[in-house]
């Protein structure tokens, strides 16, 4: 285990972020299940078990801007075939601070680890607990580097009503931690927008490299 990307994540979380002088960080993976790159403003963050020396030589010959290099599909392909892993996309990384109290909206905590939701959950979380509310669910569990992450999903019928707003404020109020992080694809704008009017702040950009 390495925990240098979590101290990384905590102080960014924070606000205390990398210098942006356009280098890289290459640090171990902090687990088996996770690897993959952060983009920071001019700083990149590689977390993988892959020699760091192959890791600096591919970013070098990556064409292009050398700033985003690290989330150039050159290299992250380079980086896919290496470690044997396949991702479905690059995420907007957001952060939001822990709220005190109840969330303002009524749910119901699924506890059946059977449960489709919860199921699906635990491939990608540890420490998973699921609520419900009419038209939507709200996710919370262990992610990258140990790191509290929150996801929710919304019924079609259920759009429109601040629901999405409602379950991405509600995580805060349910995690056990001082921040909880939530990742939304960039073109994916409803839920971008959601999350940042709930009090998500963007940290970054992320690229998960998933086993098997």
């Amino acid at each position: 285990m390495d925990d240098a990307l979590a101290k990384i994540l905590a102080a960014a979380a924070h606000g205390r972020f990398p210098p942006p002088d356009g280098s890289t960080t290459v640090v171990g993976q902090p687990g088996t299940r996770d690897a993959g790159v952060l983009a920071f403003t001019a700083h990149s963050v590689v977390f993988t078990d892959e020699d760091p020396r192959w890791v600096r030589a591919v970013l070098a010959a990556t064409p292009g801007d050398t700033l985003a290099a690290s989330m150039n599909p050159y290299f992250l392909s380079a980086l896919l075939d290496r470690s044997g892993r396949h991702m479905n996309t690059i995420d907007l990384l957001t952060v939001a601070d822990a709220l005190p109290g109840e969330p303002e909206i009524a749910l119901r905590e699924i506890e059946d680890p059977e449960h489709p939701r919860v199921a699906r959950a635990m491939k990608y979380r540890d420490e998973v607990r699921v609520w419900s509310a009419d038209g939507g669910v709200v996710i919370l569990g262990r992610g990258v580097a140990g790191r509290w992450e929150t996801a929710i999903e919304v019924a079609e019928e259920a759009r429109g009503k601040r629901l999405g707003e409602q379950l991405a404020r509600a995580a805060r109020h349910l995690v056990p931690d001082s921040v909880v992080w939530a990742q939304q694809s960039p073109g994916n704008a409803r839920s971008v927008r959601t999350f940042q009017a709930a009090g998500y702040r963007p940290v970054g950009s992320e690229a998960l490299l998933v086993a098997g």
